[in-house]
Parts: structure tokens; C-alpha cells; sequence
């Protein structure tokens, strides 16, 4: 076992846990990382509970949840807190090279020692786009460099094939489908195509004509097969180096995809679990057993602790005899997680090791989710039930409250707010106490209350109608999105 082992973070964007092949989809989409997951571990319960991606990595990278980052808006404005170090920046100062790759300008990814964009963006008029071969471009020949160097690395891969535009390379495109995509009887892309606020950027990477919504899934089935394919290169790399087994490797999404769900049409809003619920998995030999499935609950918040634990790169782990078994975080005690030679980090989450092991169940089995994309919106989700609450109008008119069971109800499609106001209350009874706990724990208010103008327009503030949010919210073509996105990435700078 190497004193210090190299880290390796591949961070996928928009990756639904249940459309891949090792978390149980029925289409073979991830046959090379299912190969992988059986050389380590598989966690099956794992959510990203603040969305979208600007929150979800600064909870990743920091073990933090977002009332100690303050982070939860796409477009957060400013940097991320200066007395939160990141995971780059707690490695560095452990000896480690650090290295990031396709996430330059965000909040959490400060502090590495060289930054590697490539292009991740794509149209129609463009062609198909590769994105992953892209990444490899760039990301082998860098881990070739850092295997050379005497310190050990840690890299982060940041791969972008299920986000949006969904344009897989031949011929992956037509891995999962086989029909005509523009059949004039096939009316199930017109809900779709109508909704204003992103019609112009669907039509700019949809092929024109497009009637069939299950063709637009098989292009992102067939983008996640298509950096599967990839990933294998970036593994294939590591065993010719000789450093596979040196190496932990940690696969994680920052979110999920809404696809033809909820009206949240091809995009990954909304606080649904095809959002939520994201893939973990862990290989490294030496510590993690092979082949294993866990199924206890944790959060993004774990996985710095986790690669921290692994690493070695700890004092102790002080566990709470009321952690083995909790089920609320509302009822307890933070664990604290020390560094060597940084006076500890107060993590809000904690290293999966005792779930590796089986030395613990689960973690917290409900937590507080929040959304600050197109939409705001903050709730609380339990093993049984999800409650959804409005903190504005939003712009796909949907009700201030929603309540779903989720035993019943998996796909969250019955909202029985109306019917079932006793449950209303005590989730919201819970979720309010667990805001004033966090509040009072870290000094800060609720950072969903504090964002002024989330969406972008400036001066507009909060909605006050669906209709003004649904004028409003006007993504544009493709070349706009990625103007936009590109934008907030200065303002981070």
C-alpha cells in the first residue's frame, strides 16, 4: 500500500444513477464502469441534496452541506467562503500535484495547481459531439505527466456527455434506437418544443423536425455509453502506467437529468429523484472491498472525508454513539473529522469507511433538499415521503406545495399535498427545525433566502407570477447557453 495514493475524481455532469446498467437500467449503457464497480464498492443510495451543479460540487469538494458554503444558486455570485478549503487546496498542502480538468472558474475548484478546459458543448450545425474523447485528449497525457513526478496526484475529470445537447458520436446515436425520429404521427415532442423558455435551445442541437421523445432519450443513453467507452481509456492508462491499484478512484455524479419528467423537459431542475439521486462508486484495493453494494444513505457532503480517510490523511474519526443507526440529521451531533498538521476540518459530512465496512447501516436517511436553478425551491426528503415547497412562483405553473410518497408513488407523479396536510405538517415541522439547528450551527442565514436575483435578470428579484417567471426564463439558442454559463464562470474568477 503506497504511503500517499494518487486520487482520482471522475465528476460526471447529469448522470441519472438509474440509467445506468450497474444501478439496474435495462439497457446496457455502462458496461465498462459496471466491470469497475465490481472491483470496488457500489453505493446504491447516494443524493446530491443541493442542485444544481454550482451547489452540488461545493458540497463534493468541500464535505460541507449549503448552510456551511452558502452556496446554492447555478449562478452563485462571488467566491466560495475563503475560510472553507476546498479539496484541491487540503491536498496541496499534503504534498499532492493537483490537477482540473474541464471545471476551471467555479467556486469550489479553487486552489489547483494547473487547470485544462476542452471544448464540452456541441450544436446540430456542428455535428456530433465528442465530448469525452476531448477530455481524454488532454486529461492521459496530463496523468502521464503527474505519474513521472515524485509527489502523488490528485486529479478531477470532469465529463460533460450527458449534459445537455445530447449528441453521441456514431454510433452510439443509434446504440438504443431504431425508428424515425420525425414520424409526423409521433406527437409527444410538441409539449416540448412548445415551452418557450427552452424551445430555441432544444431546436438548436434536436434534429430538425424532431416528433419522437424516446429518440431524445436513446441520444442520452447513448451519450452515457459513449463516455463509458471513454472512461475505459482513462482506466486502460492507469494499468499501463502501473498505477491503477495506487490510484483511488472515485466515480460520482453532481446530479441527475430530468428527460421527459415532470414538464422539466430535457434539463436537470426540480428537486424529483431522477435529480437527486446520483451514482457513487469507490475502487481502491487495499481499503475498499470488491464487489461490494451498500445501500445506506449518504450525501456528496461524505465523499471529501471519504477520499481523506482513504488517503490516510487523518487523525481520527470521532463518531457519535447516536451516529450507528440515525436516522434524522435533525437530531444530531456533527462528526469531526481531523487532518494532520491543518488543525481539523469541522466537516458536516463523514467518510463512508464505516458503511464500507458494515460497522454502520446508513447515514442520514432524510435530509433537506434545495433548488436554485430555473426554479427555487427548498423541501425535506424521508425514506417514505418527499415534500416540495415553493419559495416563488415557478415557470412551469406547478404547485406551491408537493407532497409524494415515495413508496407508493416512486416516479413522483401523485402530489398529495391537498389530500394529506397532517404529513405536510410534520415534514415542514421537521425541515424548519433542521434550518434553525443549521442556522444556529454555523452563524448564517438560510442561504435560499438570500439570493436576490438567482435567475440572472438583474433587478428583477424574486417572481411574482408563473407567467413572469415563464416570460422571463428565456434560455436562448445554444450559443447563448454556453455565453451564459461561460459569464458566470468570470464572475467567479
Amino acid at each position: 500500500m503506497p504511503a500517499r495514493p494518487n486520487i482520482l475524481l471522475i465528476a460526471i455532469d447529469s448522470i441519472r444513477a438509474d440509467h445506468m446498467s450497474c444501478y439496474g437500467y435495462d439497457r446496457l449503457t455502462t458496461p465498462h464502469i459496471d466491470r469497475f464497480a465490481q472491483d470496488g464498492a457500489l453505493f446504491e443510495n447516494t443524493f446530491s441534496p443541493h442542485i444544481p451543479t454550482t451547489s452540488a460540487y461545493a458540497s463534493m469538494l468541500t464535505g460541507r452541506d449549503c448552510f456551511s458554503t452558502q452556496v446554492v444558486a447555478l449562478r452563485h455570485q462571488g467566491p466560495l467562503r475563503p475560510d472553507i478549503p476546498t479539496a484541491a487546496e487540503i491536498f496541496r498542502n499534503h504534498g499532492y500535484n493537483t490537477t482540473c480538468v474541464g471545471f476551471s472558474g467555479n467556486p469550489s475548484s479553487r486552489g489547483f495547481d494547473t487547470y485544462i478546459d476542452y471544448a464540452a458543448w456541441g450544436s446540430w450545425k456542428q455535428g456530433r459531439s465528442p465530448k469525452a474523447q476531448k477530455l481524454n485528449n488532454v486529461a492521459i497525457p496530463e496523468l502521464q505527466r503527474l505519474s513521472a513526478e515524485e509527489k502523488p496526484f490528485f486529479v478531477l475529470l470532469r465529463h460533460m456527455d450527458p449534459h445537455a445537447p445530447y449528441l453521441p458520436p456514431a454510433p452510439f446515436e443509434r446504440m438504443f434506437y431504431h425508428g424515425d425520429e420525425t414520424d409526423p404521427d409521433n406527437r409527444s415532442m410538441e409539449p416540448v418544443l412548445a415551452f418557450k423558455p427552452f424551445a430555441t435551445f432544444f431546436k438548436s442541437w434536436m434534429p430538425p423536425g424532431i416528433t419522437d421523445k424516446d429518440y431524445v432519450i436513446a441520444q442520452y443513453d447513448g451519450a452515457i455509453a459513449y463516455m463509458d467507452a471513454a472512461i475505459q481509456s482513462i482506466f486502460n492508462a492507469l494499468e499501463s502506467l502501473g498505477i491503477m491499484d495506487d490510484t483511488i478512484i472515485a466515480l460520482n455524479g453532481d446530479h441527475g437529468e430530468t428527460l421527459y419528467d415532470h414538464d422539466c423537459f430535457f434539463d436537470h431542475h426540480g428537486i424529483y429523484d431522477n435529480v437527486l439521486h446520483v451514482p457513487l462508486i469507490i475502487r481502491y484495493p487495499y481499503k475498499i472491498p470488491a464487489g461490494a453494494r451498500i445501500s445506506g444513505y449518504n450525501q456528496h457532503k461524505d465523499l471529501l472525508p471519504t477520499l481523506l480517510e482513504l488517503a490516510g490523511l487523518h487523525r481520527h474519526h470521532e463518531s457519535f454513539p447516536h451516529d450507528k443507526g440515525r436516522t434524522s440529521s435533525a437530531d444530531s451531533s456533527p462528526s469531526l473529522f481531523m487532518g494532520e498538521g491543518a488543525g481539523g476540518w469541522g466537516f458536516d459530512g463523514r467518510s463512508l469507511m464505516p458503511l464500507a465496512r458494515g460497522d454502520a447501516a446508513s447515514f442520514e436517511s432524510e435530509f433537506f433538499i434545495s433548488e436554485c436553478t430555473w426554479m427555487r425551491k427548498q423541501g425535506w426528503r424521508t425514506p417514505g415521503w418527499k415534500l416540495i415547497t415553493a419559495l416563488e412562483p415557478d415557470f412551469h405553473f406547478k404547485p406551491e406545495i408537493e407532497l409524494y410518497n415515495l413508496v407508493e408513488d416512486p416516479d413522483e407523479n401523485n402530489n398529495l399535498a391537498a389530500e394529506r396536510p397532517d404529513v405536510v405538517a410534520s415534514l415542514r415541522g421537521r425541515m424548519d427545525a433542521f434550518i434553525a439547528k443549521r442556522e444556529a450551527e454555523t452563524g448564517f442565514p438560510n442561504p435560499m433566502l438570500t439570493q436576490g436575483d438567482w435567475h440572472g435578470k438583474d433587478g428583477i428579484g424574486a417572481f411574482k407570477t408563473s407567467q413572469q417567471a415563464y416570460d422571463t426564463l428565456y434560455i436562448g439558442d445554444l450559443d447563448e447557453a454556453a455565453r451564459l454559463q461561460a459569464e458566470s464562470r468570470q464572475e467567479n474568477d
